[in-house]
């Protein structure tokens, strides 16, 4: 459905080599073509009869289904050196862990594109202005998804501007997992102009960041991939209702419903998670990963200081927003810092407690972190609930508990509305606020 219907002597014709002058980049660089890209995640493989292994299939105008695209640009800070930037609707990622150089072994050109925060790459072979290989997620066994690129390519899914049926803008009250028993709530934010489709989901448990995508007609598509996650949603107009489908890499599919609906609402994020009956205090003794222990209550650090506790995990892509966002404040707010101590419990994907204690160090750096991580255990919401047993209940990385300085908890905030969100505002003021408040009690 989403390419021309054509005859294998067609097929044949537009299989081209991969040093074949069709495709026209600029020969001034070195190593990998600057300007934008895009790149593909094949979700479902395409299988097409091949020639031999130098040949690459080109769609110029359509995609396929389960194509996931991303957009990306290749930027030149010399002749020799250069970084990548991933596109995702306003959100720019800037990738300065690159690779590049011939596999003895094809003697072909490489790239490698590490994402450490998330503990995967983006491997591939470069022949002018075209790369194939693969994204690979290092703490998942067997974790693999076929990736291929071509230089010059500005367009997301297509090129091609059907007149929409349309104008989805605005938000949508919605529905996941429809084919299951236990649908989950969400809310739907697009910003449609003309073709061009920007927006976000949020849920309780967080958000699904940058969406970036174009409506056609009645149908519509829109992705995310950020080195952490692999979304792709594509849906169907009718009339005042949306249906569509919902890949998450290749291990989660589900279906949704979306309709208008101004009196639907997710449950206050403040609500959600509380502490026990009787339960007055939380506590804990952790490793940070430089080898120290943290405790409280005990430790001289959190005296007559307000405490932020965050459950967290570098595997996240919300727990990161948060991240940035508590670090911000901490910069911007030199007298409010002052005052406050923040720990970091990161729950982690791997076996190896040494190879996480590393990781989570790389972590803290990398981000540039001014507040402590403590390695809590490994990822889920049971390992947190072991670790936490003064909660009700975990639902969601990061959960964000505020502690004043009298050691009673004053909040608990289930999830992260990031900058994706319109909600994102409204939290930095609403933190503001209580910060303030518990710094004059």
């Amino acid at each position: 459905m989403f390419f021309k219907s054509l005859s294998y002597s067609l097929l044949g014709a537009i299989f081209i080599f991969w040093f074949s002058g069709c495709i026209a980049t600029d020969n001034s660089f070195t190593k990998v073509a600057p300007g934008p890209w895009r790149g593909v995640l094949e979700l479902k493989k395409y299988q097409v009869p091949v020639a031999s292994k130098d040949t690459i299939y080109i769609l110029y105008d359509q995609f396929k289904e389960g194509d996931l695209p991303f957009n990306f640009e290749v930027v030149y800070t010399d002749p020799e050196h250069f970084y990548l930037e991933i596109i995702n609707g306003s959100e720019r990622i800037r990738c300065d862990s690159l690779g590049f150089g011939r596999n003895r072994r094809t003697a072909r050109d490489t790239l490698t594109v590490w994402f450490p925060e998330y503990q995967s790459y983006l491997h591939a072979e470069v022949r002018g202005g075209a790369m194939q290989g693969e994204w690979v997620v290092t703490t998942k066994e067997n974790y693999r998804i076929p990736f291929y690129a071509k230089a010059g390519q500005a367009h997301r899914f297509t090129p091609l501007k059907e007149t929409p049926i349309a104008d989805i803008s605005g938000e949508w009250a919605t529905l996941f997992g429809i084919d299951t028993d236990a649908p989950d709530k969400a809310i739907g934010e697009f910003k449609q102009n003309g073709n061009h489709l920007q927006g976000t989901f949020r849920t309780e448990t967080g958000d699904y960041r940058f969406l970036e995508g174009t409506v056609q007609g009645r149908k519509f598509w829109m992705s995310c991939f950020d080195g952490a996650h692999a979304f792709l949603f594509s849906g169907t107009i009718h009339g005042d209702s949306l249906q569509g489908e919902f890949l998450s890499g290749v291990h989660h599919k589900s279906l949704w419903t979306a309709w208008r609906d101004p009196g639907f609402s997710l449950g206050h994020a403040d609500s959600l998670t509380s502490l026990k009956s009787g339960a007055s205090q939380i506590s804990f003794s952790l490793p940070t990963p430089d080898g120290r222990t943290i405790a409280y209550p005990g430790a001289p650090v959190f005296d007559g200081k307000i405490k932020i506790f965050t459950i967290m995990g570098t595997w996240c892509p919300n727990c990161l927003d948060e991240g940035e966002f508590l670090k911000n404040y901490l910069k911007t707010n030199p007298d409010a810092a002052g005052e406050l101590a923040v720990v970091g419990f990161a729950f982690e994907r791997g076996r190896d407690t040494a190879q996480i204690l590393s990781h989570l160090l790389q972590y803290k750096k990398q981000r540039n972190l001014p507040y402590e991580l403590v390695f809590a255990g490994k990822a889920g919401v049971a390992e947190a609930e072991r670790v936490f047993p003064s909660l009700s209940k975990v639902m969601a990385f990061p959960t964000m508990i505020i502690i004043d300085k009298n050691n009673r908890v004053r909040r608990i905030h289930t999830g992260f509305d990031g900058p994706a969100t319109s909600k994102y505002a409204a939290f930095q003021q609403e933190f503001d606020q209580l910060i303030e408040t518990l710094r004059k009690e």
